[in-house]
């Protein structure tokens, strides 16, 4: 090693590393290839020693590199670690990526990896379903612990599978965001250490069975594959999306429970899963559906079969899995990439009001006929609330059988 009073970046050669007689200061010489020469700052910080590269020799002469390493001194006697200092600086002068434009480019930047062409498609499904409506226009650097706990609390014990799925993929963009100098520090979305002391383990969670439900934005899209389908299933679906009800009520649905001049269907008692007479407001769309329907002559049924019965659930699931099959694979899916079920309409109807709408929950609930979950707040809330229910679906309606690709509309519904 030369003596640092003698020390001379042009004449020292041999490979290795070399103190330059300035504290924390030294020069490289690579071992490899041309014994290519370059300075590093050496510092000891949280009980290991650090290394920061300042730039080769042929850029960076001995009397800058001294400056540069005074700087760091400096940060150092403050009480900063340099490392972490240069990487803020660094983090405050790069273009800012929102969430969503570092998940693009993540996903862009991996996919050549993966095997099957799905995951793409189930990347950016969950990620655009989950974490989209809540960090997917912020600046990656602004994620925080309370962004990913609000993303992940209302699915981890109902969804906890597509949940830990969501988790990993947000904590995978983070990472990527972080190596390309666009946020620091711990990744919010971490498991270990942190979110596991937050959330219950996934594994402890009772599992519970869900019906794998399309995307709604995609919903335009399904409408009009649809219409390109001939037969009754298809009329029985749309009606289905469009009234948010189940498969039952509608193969069971009777011109008689139809009221057109207050625009209303209403589904009775024997018929309801709760075993309530439901009331269901008739979207524009709705009414447009059903007087396009042939009336068959002596029988009361929207939608008979060819033995003049109620059609059979089959009927409708067949007309899914006939939309589904291609040598793609299937065409419309979940979040998770499963092909979706007659069902899972409901849910989609669900999240849309959820994240479309700012009505109540309750108003949401009583359109799905359920049972609102607090006794307290039934006991208060006689009313099934027609009048928002009603404004409610028709802009569902609306948005369902609008053109594909149209921009999201943000509906704004009033709660009076």
């Amino acid at each position: 090693m030369a003596r640092p009073e003698t020390f001379n970046p042009e004449t020292c050669t041999k490979p290795g590393v070399h103190s330059t007689g300035e504290k924390n200061l030294y020069l490289l010489i690579s071992t490899v290839g041309n014994n290519a020469r370059s300075w590093s700052f050496r510092y000891y910080k949280h009980g290991k020693t650090n290394v920061l590269g300042l730039g080769p020799l042929h850029t960076i002469s001995f009397e800058k590199a001294k400056v540069e390493a005074m700087k760091l001194r400096v940060m150092l006697l403050e009480g900063k670690d340099p490392k972490a200092e240069l990487a803020k600086r660094k983090l405050a002068t790069a273009v800012k990526l929102t969430f969503d434009q570092c998940a693009e480019k993540f996903i862009a930047a991996k996919s050549p990896e993966w095997s099957n062409p799905k995951h793409v498609k189930q990347w950016t499904a969950t990620l655009a379903t989950y974490a989209g409506p809540i960090i997917g226009t912020l600046p990656v650097d602004q994620v925080e612990t309370e962004h990913i706990l609000k993303i992940l609390n209302p699915i981890w014990t109902v969804k906890t599978e597509t949940a830990s799925r969501v988790r990993q993929r947000i904590e995978s963009v983070l990472d990527w965001a972080k190596s390309k100098g666009q946020r620091a520090g711990d990744n919010p979305a971490a498991w270990a250490g942190h979110l596991e002391n937050l959330l219950a383990k996934p594994g402890r969670i009772a599992k519970v069975q869900h019906h794998p439900s399309l995307p709604w934005r995609q919903i335009p899209a399904f409408i009009t594959a649809l219409h390109q389908r001939k037969g009754q299933a298809a009329k029985a679906i749309e009606l289905l999306i469009l009234t948010a009800t189940r498969s039952g009520e509608v193969r069971g649905a009777r011109w008689s429970e139809f009221d057109f001049e207050k625009n209303t269907w209403t589904i009775p008692a024997e018929r309801m899963k709760a075993g309530v007479a439901h009331e269901v407001p008739l979207s524009p769309a709705a009414l447009d559906l059903l007087n396009g329907l042939p009336r068959h002559e002596g029988i009361d049924l929207l939608f008979p079969s060819t033995k003049k019965t109620m059609l059979s659930d089959m009927t409708l699931s067949a007309l899914i899995r006939g939309m589904n099959e291609g040598e793609a694979g299937p065409t419309w899916t979940d979040a998770d990439g499963l092909p979706i079920v007659v069902h899972g309409f409901r849910s989609t109807f669900r999240v849309w009001a959820a994240e479309q709408t700012n009505l109540p929950r309750e108003v949401a609930e009583h359109a799905l006929a359920h049972k609102l979950p607090d006794a307290v707040e039934a006991a208060y809330q006689r009313s099934t609330l027609p009048v928002q229910r009603a404004r409610m679906m028709a802009e569902w309606a609306a948005w369902a059988t609008s053109k594909p690709g149209a921009v999201v509309p943000m509906h704004r519904s009033e709660a009076a």
